[in-house]
C-alpha cells in the first residue's frame, strides 16, 4: 500500500522545528560572553538582550538567511578584562558602527574583500574553525562528562535528517546537569524592563577607541564581513548573494548605531555563527528570528533573571556545539579543492589565525601568496 504524502500542516511544523533548533547552534559564542558582560561587567540585562533580540529579528527578516549576529569578541573580552563601563561600551559600538556604515555605504569593503585571493579566504576559515572547535574543548573540560556526553549525542542525533538534535541536546545536559550537582531550577520572577539611554562622555570615547575599538576593528572585517560573506556565497548559491561584504557592513554599522545608545554590546555578523546553524539544519530567516524573539522576552520579562536563565546549560555542552560547528568551518569543499602548490599559504594563513588574530592572519597570507605566485611564474617561465 502506498503511503500517502505528509499535509502542508506537518511540513510546516517539522520546518519550524528544524528553524527553532538550529537557532540553538550559535549559543556557543552568545552564552559566555553575554553573561560575563551582564555578571563581570554590570552591563544591564534589558539594553544587552534587547539589542540582539532587535538586531537578530532584523537580520532574519532582511537576509532570509541564518544569518548570525554575535558580540564582538575583541571588545567582548577589554569589557571582561578591562573593565568597560557602560558609557564606554556604548561608545565603542556607536564608532564601530560608524566605520562599517561608511565602509558598506563607499563599496570600501568590497574593494579591499576582492584583493583576497581564495587560498588566503581558504586559510582564515580554516583557522577561524580551529579557534571555534579549542574553545570548545576548554568548555568541554569545565564539565567533561556532560561534554563528551553531549558531543557523542550530537553526532548520533545529527544524523537523523530534520532531527532537532542541538536543542535535545541541550535539554539532555541541562537535566543532567540539575542531577549531577541537586540543584534546582532557578526560581523565576517576571518583571517588565526596557533599555535605558547610555550616552558616553569624550573621555570615555577617546578610551574606548585605543583599547576596544582599534582591537576590534580587523577583527570585524575579516570575521564578520569577508569570510562571512564568502561562507554565505558557499553555503547558499544565489541566496547568499544579498550576503554580500557592502550588506554585512551596513546591517552591523547601522544596527551599532541606533542599539548601542540603549546599552546594546557592539555587535556583528559571524562566519562561525552562520556555520552552526546551518550545521544544525538552518536554511531561511526564521532560525534568528526566532532566536530573537525567545531574547525579546527574556529582555521586557526576565531582564533580572537573565544571567540564571543562560547559566542553566551547562560549559560542556556549550562546548559540544561550538566543537561541531568549529568542525564543518575548518573542513570547506574549498579546501579540499586547493591545488598543492596553495597549501603552504592556506597553513601559514590558519595558523596566524589560530595563534595570533584573524588580521593578522591576513597579513600572514597576503605575504605568503606573494612569495607562492611569484616562485609559480619563475617555475613556470623555466619550464618554457
Amino acid at each position: 500500500m502506498r503511503a500517502s504524502p505528509p499535509n502542508s500542516q506537518s511540513r510546516d511544523f517539522r520546518w519550524f522545528l528544524q528553524e527553532g533548533g538550529s537557532a540553538c547552534g550559535d549559543l556557543g559564542t552568545f552564552i559566555p560572553q553575554v553573561i560575563g558582560a551582564i555578571t563581570v561587567a554590570g552591563l544591564a540585562p534589558a539594553g544587552v538582550l534587547f539589542g540582539f533580540a532587535a538586531f537578530l529579528i532584523g537580520t532574519g527578516l532582511f537576509y532570509s538567511l541564518p544569518m548570525p549576529v554575535q558580540p564582538m569578541k575583541a571588545v567582548s573580552a577589554v569589557i571582561l578584562t578591562g573593565g568597560l563601563r557602560p558609557g564606554e561600551v556604548a561608545a565603542a559600538g556607536l564608532m564601530l558602527g560608524v566605520i562599517l556604515l561608511v565602509l558598506g555605504a563607499t563599496n570600501a569593503i568590497g574593494r579591499f574583500a576582492r584583493l583576497i585571493p581564495q587560498s588566503v579566504s581558504t586559510g582564515l576559515q580554516l583557522g577561524l574553525g580551529l579557534l571555534m572547535g579549542s574553545l570548545g574543548i576548554r568548555l568541554m573540560l569545565e564539565t567533561p562528562l556532560i561534554g563528551i556526553g553531549s558531543l557523542a549525542l550530537l553526532v548520533l542525533l545529527a544524523r537523523i535528517p530534520r532531527f532537532p538534535a542541538a536543542p535535545v541536546t541541550l535539554g539532555a545536559a541541562i537535566v543532567a546537569g540539575w542531577a549531577s550537582s541537586n540543584a534546582a531550577p532557578p526560581h523565576l520572577s517576571f518583571a517588565w524592563s526596557a533599555p535605558h539611554l547610555v550616552m558616553p562622555n569624550w573621555p570615555e570615547v577617546w578610551r574606548s577607541f585605543e583599547i576596544a575599538v582599534l582591537p576590534q576593528l580587523s577583527l570585524t572585517l575579516t570575521n564578520a564581513v569577508i569570510v562571512t560573506a564568502s561562507l554565505a556565497r558557499e553555503l547558499f548559491p544565489g541566496a547568499g548573494e544579498i550576503a554580500s561584504e557592502r550588506n554585512l557592513a551596513l546591517s552591523s554599522g547601522l544596527a551599532n548605531i541606533l542599539l548601542s545608545p540603549f546599552g546594546a554590546m557592539p555587535m556583528c555578523h559571524g562566519a562561525g555563527g552562520l556555520q552552526a546553524q546551518y550545521r544544525f539544519g538552518a536554511r531561511t530567516g526564521l532560525a534568528p528570528i526566532l532566536f530573537g524573539s525567545a531574547l525579546l522576552i527574556l529582555a521586557v520579562g526576565l531582564a533580572d533573571n537573565a544571567a540564571a536563565v543562560l547559566a542553566i546549560i551547562p560549559a560542556g555542552a556549550v562546548g559540544a556545539l561550538l566543537i561541531m560547528a568549529g568542525t564543518d568551518l575548518a573542513v570547506s569543499r574549498r579546501l579540499f579543492d586547493a591545488r598543492p602548490s596553495c597549501w603552504p599559504v592556506i597553513g601559514g594563513t590558519a595558523l596566524g589565525t589560530l595563534i595570533l588574530n584573524p588580521a593578522l592572519g591576513l597579513v600572514l597570507g597576503w605575504v605568503s601568496e606573494l612569495v607562492r605566485a611569484t616562485i609559480v611564474r619563475r617555475l613556470a617561465a623555466q619550464a618554457k
